[in-house]
């Protein structure tokens, strides 16, 4: 499916084809901010998308939505069973499911510890373990993982969520050894800020301080992180590469 594509106000008329037309694409978290972006771009590009969200749907999606945590490694089994059923075999992952729970380390609890934790990471293994083994068998796949400029130099406030998102690297860096005898690539997007909820919650004066930091002096769109994720789930624009960390950041972190 060759289309010219205007995503969202972007600016960028793309007359080209990824490869992803009929592809069946699963998307955690994909009911609003980044995780939205990503489903309607794939959309777009003719993917037959899942997404999973925990509480509300977004209507807007034509895609398949699937209330489910990713934290319940059985709910994630049953999500990777009905995408299979009604849409066929899952061709690429997008483990974007995250929460914050920021604190500076002193006052930190166990249990907001845990939740960053049990999101995640441990959502990340829940999410690709049922995917995983049916992708090497077919001997193709595509998985990209969500991490963060903050698992990667660190951010004031999130000890928790810095852990988990670097840890995300470990996980992408090492899974890509792993899969590539089989065909299956995994990579990794890293944003930075990005005009989500969450960084409109931000208050004026910390925004000021984090643009100065950025050369391009702006915060990020979701949509700019859904097409690097859409460019990585590509078995045309990079077949050959597997175990990389796009960073979306603005050069904020080089």
């Amino acid at each position: 499916m060759k289309e010219l594509l205007n995503i969202d106000g972007l600016g960028e008329q793309i007359g080209i084809s990824l490869g992803l037309e009929d592809k069946v694409i699963l998307v955690t978290g994909g009911n609003r901010g980044i995780g939205a972006a990503i489903v309607r771009l794939l959309e777009k590009l003719g993917s037959k998308v899942a997404y999973t969200h925990r509480s509300d749907r977004n209507t807007q999606h034509q895609a398949l939505a699937i209330q489910a945590d990713v934290t319940d490694k059985a709910a994630m089994e049953a999500v990777a069973e009905q995408i299979e059923q009604k849409l066929g075999s899952i061709y690429g992952v997008v483990a974007n499911a995250g929460i914050t729970r920021d604190n500076f380390f002193p006052k930190l609890t166990s249990e907001d510890w845990d939740a960053a934790i049990d999101t995640n990471l441990k959502g990340v293994y829940n999410t690709l373990m049922p995917a995983i083994p049916k992708m090497y068998d077919r001997k193709e796949g595509s998985v990209v993982c969500i991490s963060s400029i903050s698992g990667e130099r660190g951010n004031l406030g999130q000890t928790n969520y810095a852990a988990s998102k670097a840890a995300i690297v470990g996980l992408t860096k090492s899974l890509a050894r792993e899969a590539a005898r089989y065909g299956v690539r995994v990579n990794a997007v890293a944003p930075g800020f990005i005009e989500t909820d969450m960084v409109k919650s931000i208050p004026d004066k910390v925004q000021e301080r984090i643009l100065s930091e950025i050369p391009l002096n702006r915060f990020g769109k979701p949509e700019e992180v859904a097409w690097a994720v859409a460019f990585l789930l590509s078995p045309i624009a990079s077949s050959y590469i597997t175990g990389a960390v796009l960073r979306v950041n603005g050069a904020q972190h080089t």
